[in-house]
């Protein structure tokens, strides 16, 4: 109705009781969907006022079921406000200012009834680039299957961000950096992240796992039993402990730090360069290769050197486990990232609709290996995975199998 006077509605002047009857007949469901409104009467210094306060809707709640089918408009939830004793109302600009009557029948209604109104704070939605943020466009993305559900990791709502491992703190900061306004604003997911690293990088613990892992026989193991190792938990601040890893003659080292022929400035395992173990102290050197029928490497046998008695000190030390635990690992890509059509960072701005430009790849679950200190954790405990990221044990963890989703990379991504 922006933008012209509507005429007052030809029922205002109906009688009390035949209105309160309509209304029991709205309740009871005996009037269809969208067929009927109840109004408000308000007489205002603009002019004589009837905006709507219920409409008829038969969708199931999700705390009432199919008890009840009519439903408070805007310009009349101040009620539910005030009876819910609600003593702020964050909302959008859009909600209440936009129109000529929005923000006066709002508080028409609260002084008629002599009713508490609650304090209206206003801000502009804060857009994301490369995902969506409107209920409406996430609710169709849990409709057609693409997310499971409003916590799922890869939205921003905040209960997917608690389930990915963001910081209450961290959100607290970004939220605090970026200020509040009346303006709607985007930023880029790399801003969040940025703050949620270097809050995580003081306070999650250090532990080593391999998330698609390649399995190493030393053949010259130097003991006839496992050696315990000491790990810090903050290899900068050593005063905050330690944990102990076992270091065995079979040991698993992640596929990407092995290749046969090693490219240009490729600096891990290879047939002809050695590479170190993080924290063990010791040295690999390739004897001999493993390959299934498929021409897959398998398994690598190597032999061990003290770092201490060699003359060339290798050019990388690696991660690594040893008598392991099986976790899941589910990594994280962008919802909307442009693969389908083109790189855009607003899905909106997509031609078809920016369920077109979902990746259906998104999500990726690895079967991993990981020291055992990380087997007695808690939900949304967050650790640091060496090389790898920071990470958080999500809520599907349970006797039988341990969960962690990739919260953030230990640096920005160079690209989407």
């Amino acid at each position: 109705m922006k933008g012209f006077n509507p005429q007052p509605s030809p029922w205002r002047d109906r009688p009390i009781e035949e209105n309160l009857q309509l209304f029991e007949d709205m309740k009871n469901g005996k009037i269809d969907e969208g067929a009927a409104t109840l109004r408000m009467k308000l007489t205002l210094e603009e002019g004589k006022l009837d905006p709507v306060a219920y409409r008829v809707r038969f969708t199931p709640h999700h705390r009432t079921g199919d008890k009840w089918c009519i439903y408070p408009t805007y310009d009349y939830t101040t009620v539910c406000a005030t009876v819910s004793r609600t003593l702020h109302i964050l909302c959008a600009p859009k909600n209440f200012s936009l129109g000529k009557y929005k923000r006066s029948s709002y508080y028409w209604l609260c002084n008629a009834l002599n009713i508490y109104c609650p304090v209206q704070w206003e801000y502009g939605r804060l857009n994301v680039n490369y995902t969506v943020v409107s209920k409406r466009k996430i609710a169709k993305l849990i409709d057609e299957g693409i997310v499971k559900d409003w916590d799922d990791p890869r939205l921003f709502t905040l209960t997917a961000l608690r389930r990915r491992g963001f910081p209450a703190e961290a959100i607290n900061n970004f939220c605090a950096q970026l200020g509040v306004t009346g303006a709607q604003s985007t930023v880029d997911p790399s801003m969040l992240e940025a703050f949620v690293r270097d809050y995580l990088n003081v306070s999650s613990p250090r532990r080593m796992v391999v998330l698609e892992p390649l399995e190493i026989i030393i053949e010259n193991f130097p003991s006839d039993t496992p050696v315990r190792v000491q790990v810090p938990n903050f290899p900068n601040k050593p005063e905050l402990g330690s944990h102990e890893v076992a270091f065995d003659r079979v040991v698993y080292i992640e596929r990407t730090d092995f290749m046969e022929e090693g490219d240009k400035g490729y600096r891990c395992l290879t047939k002809s360069q050695s590479v170190g173990l993080r924290h063990a102290g010791y040295v690999l050197e390739v004897s001999d290769i493993k390959k299934n029928p498929s021409n897959e490497v398998v398994q690598v046998i190597c032999k061990c050197h003290d770092v201490n008695e060699i003359a060339t000190k290798p050019k990388a030390f690696i991660h690594w486990v040893s008598d392991p635990k099986e976790i899941e690992v589910r990594l994280f890509k962008p919802l909307n990232d442009g693969l389908n059509i083109r790189i855009l960072e607003d899905p909106n701005e997509v031609p078809g609709g920016f369920l077109t430009d979902c990746n259906l790849n998104s999500l990726t679950i690895l079967k991993s290996l990981a020291d055992k200190s990380l087997v007695d954790v808690k939900v949304y405990d967050k650790f640091q995975f060496e090389r790898m990221g920071f990470f958080s044990v999500d809520p599907d963890t349970n006797n039988d199998k341990i969960v962690y989703n990739q919260t953030v990379s230990l640096k920005e991504d160079s690209g989407k």
